[in-house]
């Protein structure tokens, strides 16, 4: 079969398409044989080797994907072959990689998907809209009635954010850099869209609060912009940081004026039981047509290189992902 493989760390360049041996599964494991495979802008730091993560040279890349059940491994109960499923694996976990035409994953990391949801589309599902829920209700612990400013809405956790807040009763105000991000925010139903590219767009998000500031921010670019929420945030307000890639200075004393808080938060550290709920909610949620995963750009798995490219740049569109 074909997969991408890492031989060493570095660059984009360092993925390579390679011919290999289909994985088999064992005790308690699904082969999938993966229709589509998601793209994580945490798939480019671990490949870099700078990431907590480090796995053992040479693998494949890809936690998320998109399939069907083509074989299970002794003892594996709850799904069959056949079956539609997504794949949502974590750095650490018994996955093969879905960089691939095949992956061999532990059973409980595969979920069954509706007949409404594309493979593409499940291929979109697991480390976005976890990393959404557990953002939001793990961390912030948001609530019904609150308002939540999603500071980067048009990728994929942030079109999961706004589609899981907006399913939990909370009022929703999404930003975006460019015009086709921003009718994508819209189109989710943000109850208002901001453009973050734009000078005054803070000023916007206070309007839209009758100045009181969101309850709720997550932040997907923190080292640019965490001083801002601090000047937004409601009092007793949470920000989550979702998504940073270097160093920011902010000024403490404006947490201490607002009773706020700033959490952290890495997805991968989510207990077994945390993982449990993140699903079930999510499946409840896919199942009853209130989440719609987004997919922006379908690409051929040759085009891995690409893809983590493209991932990491300004002006994102739903989910980016693999096709074998």
């Amino acid at each position: 079969m074909r997969a991408i493989r890492v031989y060493t760390f570095g660059g984009p360049d360092v993925l390579a398409l390679d011919d290999v041996e289909p994985p088999a599964p064992g005790p308690g494991q699904v082969r999938v044989r993966i229709q589509a495979a998601g793209v994580n802008p945490v798939d480019t730091y671990i490949r870099s080797g700078t990431y907590a993560f480090k796995p053992t040279l040479p693998y494949t890349p890809g936690s998320d994907g998109g399939g069907i059940v083509d074989a299970l491994g002794e003892g594996t109960t709850g799904l069959s072959t056949g079956q539609r499923v997504y794949v949502a694996a974590l750095p650490g976990d018994a996955c093969s990689g879905t960089y691939a035409d095949m992956c061999v994953a532990d059973a409980r990391l595969v979920h069954p998907i509706p007949d409404r949801i594309s493979l593409a589309q499940a291929a979109a599902v697991g480390v976005p809209y976890a990393t959404a829920y557990r953002a939001l209700f793990h961390k912030a612990r948001a609530e019904p009635g609150e308002t939540v400013f999603v500071h980067g809405a048009s990728g994929g956790v942030g079109i999961a954010a706004v589609q899981l807040a907006r399913a939990h009763g909370m009022r929703v105000i999404g930003s975006a850099g460019s015009a086709r991000g921003r009718e994508l925010v819209t189109s989710q139903r943000a109850d208002v869209v901001v453009d973050h590219s734009a000078p005054d767009y803070l000023d916007e998000v206070t309007a839209a609060t009758n100045g009181r500031g969101p309850d709720v921010v997550l932040e997907m670019l923190a080292d640019v912009n965490l001083g801002k929420d601090l000047t937004l945030l409601a009092r007793r307000g949470r920000i989550v940081v979702v998504g940073s890639r270097g160093d920011v200075t902010i000024t403490p004393r404006l947490t201490m004026g607002k009773d706020a808080a700033i959490i952290g938060m890495a997805l991968w550290l989510a207990s077994a039981d945390e993982r449990a709920s993140i699903h079930a909610a999510v499946d409840a949620g896919l199942a009853n047509a209130s989440l719609e995963p987004v997919v922006g750009a379908e690409m051929p798995l040759a085009s891995a290189e690409q893809a983590h490219r493209d991932v990491l740049a300004s002006g994102a569109h739903g989910r980016i992902v693999l096709i074998p």
